[in-house]
């Protein structure tokens, strides 16, 4: 399988949001209660495609999932931080794509001038806690109960890894 990273584009959109749908609508991984709809990834990749980028996989010519990076908070002392996320077509999965789009965004956030990368594992959540950690992300606390969705409370572990 022959797989590609590339800068995300806004013809990706639609591929995006029909990948990231399930996570919302199926399970806790996402704590959004809507799914965005293809006018809405539009405008999260313009948004952060060049300040912190986006990221497009490609294997075999079909687009299989993306990664994002994005500001951690507002305040001006956190903008050399910065939030990551992958999602992949299930499909797709354990095939080292998120670890190609990770490595990738990665080496794009630090040349960009961020200094630590964050990201949020809705638990459980033993696939990503295994990604991260293999990419050299060290966890470093837990919001328990921070949100509920599909009829329980929610904790959120964070990772860190500096760049």
């Amino acid at each position: 399988m022959a797989i590609t990273i590339r800068p995300a584009l806004p013809t990706d959109a639609a591929r995006f949001a029909a990948i990231y749908a399930p996570f919302v609508t199926d399970s806790w991984i996402s704590f959004e209660l809507d799914p965005p709809d293809e006018v809405e990834m539009v405008r999260r990749i313009a948004d952060y495609g060049s300040s912190h980028g986006w990221l497009a996989a490609q294997a075999d010519g079909v687009v299989a999932g993306y990664a994002y990076g994005s500001p951690h908070r507002s305040r001006g002392v956190y903008a050399t931080s910065c939030d990551v996320a992958v999602y992949l077509d299930p499909g797709f999965a354990r095939r080292g794509i998120g670890r190609a789009l990770y490595i990738d965004l990665l080496a794009t956030l630090s040349t960009r001038g961020f200094h630590a990368a964050f990201a949020g594992i809705a638990l459980p959540n033993e696939a990503s806690i295994g990604l991260h950690e293999g990419l050299g992300f060290a966890p470093v606390g837990v919001y328990r109960e921070v949100g509920w969705k599909l009829g329980g409370w929610r904790d959120v572990g964070w990772w860190q890894r500096l760049l």
